[in-house]
């Protein structure tokens, strides 16, 4: 008799009872799915950021425009970096850095709302990708003028390199935007 027989046998064995132990094979399972489902839940966590951050800058774009709408920024005679300071910022939530990353774009059309024009503040080029452009002015209007008020953030992002790419800025960056179109009120 050959001990080609006994080998197999005694392999037949330590399989069997490697195959019946299930020590270990939660964590085996959890190192493969793992990473997908982390992936997965970072960016359902940071899509849900980008939109409650866009929602919170729409809030604070309706309380500032209000102001130029009524008349009161008109009569205080703000300047665009007084009316960012003293209007703006304090509506705006903890999430942004107002001072240095919120930009304030108003401007009038006395003509109607026929005549309003409003521009793309992201430029592509072909070296350095996508970037903001910071052409904002401020010309709050008089009273029956047609205003746009526009409040631009760029918002950083973080889970960009596991395939799911939220920007449409360079530098892992989404330029979030909020407007509002309206008529001023006849103010005095």
């Amino acid at each position: 008799m050959s001990p080609f027989p006994r080998l197999r046998i005694a392999a037949a064995r330590v399989a069997g009872r490697f195959r019946g132990n299930q020590r270990g094979s939660a964590a085996v399972e959890f190192a493969l799915v793992a990473p997908l489902f982390f992936a997965l839940l970072f960016a359902i966590i940071e899509t849900g950021m980008v939109f409650f951050a866009s929602q919170s800058l729409e809030t604070a774009l309706q309380d500032s425009a209000r102001t130029i709408q009524t008349g009161q920024a008109q009569i205080a005679k703000y300047d665009k970096a007084s009316f960012k300071k003293d209007v703006v910022c304090p509506n705006v939530s903890v999430l942004f850095d107002c001072a240095n990353g919120i930009y304030v774009d108003v401007q009038s059309y006395p003509a109607g709302f026929g005549s309003v024009a409003i521009s793309d503040p992201i430029t592509s080029d072909p070296v350095t990708g996508n970037n903001f452009v910071d052409s904002t002015k401020y010309d709050p209007g008089g009273p029956g003028a047609i205003v746009v008020v526009r409040l631009f953030y760029q918002w950083p992002l973080f889970v960009t390199g596991l395939g799911y790419n939220l920007a449409n800025l360079s530098g892992s960056k989404r330029l979030l935007a909020a407007t509002a179109a309206f008529k001023n009120e006849p103010y005095n």
